[in-house]
């Protein structure tokens, strides 16, 4: 008979992959579909951790029965309400009507405003702990991870952090639930593009977090997102990773997207891209913004240090996909970035204003002055182009890493 993984003893996982979605929170794409992660664990008492999607509460039911059978679960511990993880809490509580939920003031204020549940709800403090049997649980208050309610909970006896949605990623678990079962490679990367897509604004919260959880040793993270972390190596890396994304620091490399009408715009681009590579850059990642979906570009704006954006100009404006890219930009606050822009026009230039007025909110230090084409490239404009890839190089190997 099935039984649902254990991760330590007494903890269960019993979470679902969804792989029919294809946008997370209706932006997002999800080529590998996303894990919604809850984890189970057997003691004197019995605790849930969080929930999943309405949409896979059978199959979510059955793996908690094949851990505890018919016995009642006696509390449900939430570090976060967005519903693809709150969303069977309702559900839940038909099945289980005794369960006690766990969570903070702004837990108890969402969950009266998404369900209506005010009764059977426990408040706690930050660094309030409960003792369930064998083991102790501290809860830690993370707010703004990336919501205000988020919260994260320690299982002090086996060292394992229940994380909510900090240090998770896109892509389902197929096959394997834990670090050691399975290829990590590929949910790093998709753990930047998970950052930068639904953490990235919040770099200052995280940092928050970090300094609360530095006095405790780790063993395991259990996140609501991607697989769970066992291996030291890996859970070096995934905490290193973040904090790095965190603070906005970068590799030595180059973004540059574009977006272009009928091709003279990508020109430019491609003459940039080749000053820079001949100039010593090796990482150089070009996006068509018509074709590469912005969760990839801002993932690769947090991964590098030199960003070029280029723009024709589109209804006495700038082209509506870079404007969404600078918009994403802005609102993440992005920072410690070498800059470059230029605009293309066919009779009146729209574009150096808009970047002009983007520059001036952002933290970026600018390499080179803009240039705009007018028209089609000439001997001009490919100059201008060749010298800012050769000064946006020239800054990148000056730069300290």
């Amino acid at each position: 008979m099935y039984k649902s993984p254990q991760i330590k003893k007494g903890l269960f996982y019993v979470g679902v992959n969804d792989r029919t979605k294809h946008l997370f929170e209706s932006l997002w794409p999800l080529p590998k579909g996303v894990s919604y992660n809850s984890y189970l664990l057997e003691d004197d008492k019995v605790v849930l951790f969080d929930t999943v999607d309405i949409c896979y509460s059978d199959i979510y039911l059955s793996k908690i029965k094949s851990v505890i059978g018919e016995k009642p679960i006696d509390y449900l511990v939430i570090s976060h309400m967005e519903p693809d993880h709150s969303g069977s809490i309702k559900w839940l509580l038909s099945m289980y009507p005794n369960l006690k939920i766990i969570g903070n003031n702004y837990t108890c204020e969402m969950l009266k405003g998404f369900y209506g549940i005010i009764d059977n709800v426990q408040i706690i403090k930050d660094k309030e702990e409960l003792s369930i049997g064998d083991n102790t649980l501290r809860f830690i208050t993370t707010p703004m991870i990336h919501w205000p309610e988020t919260m994260m909970t320690f299982l002090v006896q086996s060292k394992t952090l229940i994380t909510g949605d900090a240090f998770g990623t896109f892509g389902t678990l197929d096959g394997g639930v834990i670090d050691s079962q399975l290829n990590p490679d590929w949910y790093y990367e998709e753990m930047i593009r998970y950052y930068a897509n639904i953490v990235g604004k919040y770099g200052s919260a995280v940092q928050t977090a970090y300094k609360k959880l530095s006095d405790i040793e780790i063993e395991c993270i259990c996140s609501t997102h991607g697989p769970v972390w066992t291996e030291k190596e890996n859970i070096s890396r995934v905490v290193s990773l973040t904090d790095k994304l965190s603070k906005y620091e970068t590799d030595n490399g180059l973004v540059i997207a574009y977006g272009s009408i009928y091709g003279n715009t990508e020109q430019i681009a491609e003459i940039i891209a080749s000053s820079a590579a001949n100039n010593g850059i090796k990482n150089i990642v070009l996006h068509n913004v018509s074709k590469s979906h912005e969760s990839y570009i801002l993932r690769d704006i947090f991964k590098y240090k030199g960003l070029i954006i280029g723009s024709p100009t589109y209804n006495n404006g700038l082209f509506p996909p870079i404007e969404n890219l600078l918009i994403g930009i802005e609102s993440r606050g992005i920072k410690n970035h070498l800059f470059g822009y230029y605009g293309s026009f066919s009779w009146a230039d729209a574009t150096i204003k808009k970047f002009t007025e983007f520059t001036s909110k952002m933290k970026f230090d600018i390499v080179a002055d803009p240039f705009k084409m007018k028209q089609s490239p000439d001997e001009t404009v490919v100059e201008q182009a060749i010298n800012l890839g050769k000064l946006m190089a020239e800054r990148l190997n000056s730069t300290n890493y």
